[in-house]
């Protein structure tokens, strides 16, 4: 069971939940070279979708999102962890957490279909370098 977890900076954005947006969104970031490790949209209310997005440089996400007069709440910090993909690979990852006295408030993985794995982790900020530590990061 081969893995690594890595920091991974990430900003939100809220925007009117209607045909298009994540579509325009995200091209206009490809359009500006902005790399996105990870991206997730979730509903806020009946009229809104929260888009959180994990790029590769977050300098250049910045800029981008200025452009597109795209307001952006960040950096926040989160652990995104990639690897090869066999049973119970999250269940030791949570173990050394929990052992550590480290909360997992929030978390979303997915699997390639073809062995691999993606997995983001959210703790809360006060426990961020507890983790770190715990995950030999």
């Amino acid at each position: 069971m081969t893995f690594t977890i890595r920091r991974a900076d990430y900003y939100y954005c809220t925007v009117q939940d209607q045909p298009g947006e994540g579509y325009r969104l995200l091209n206009e970031l490809a359009e500006s070279g902005v790399n996105l490790l990870a991206f997730t949209g979730i509903p806020t209310g009946p009229n809104y979708t929260q888009l959180t997005l994990f790029p590769e440089n977050g300098h250049q996400l910045q800029i981008a999102a200025h452009k597109a007069r795209l307001p952006l709440d960040g950096p926040h910090h989160a652990l995104l962890v990639q690897g090869d993909d066999a049973l119970g690979a999250l269940a030791g990852i949570h173990r050394k957490l929990f052992d550590a006295g480290v909360n997992v408030y929030a978390s979303s993985g997915v699997t390639d279909g073809k062995g691999s794995f993606g997995y983001l982790l959210y703790v809360r900020p006060n426990k961020f370098d507890r983790a770190v530590a715990a995950l030999e990061v």
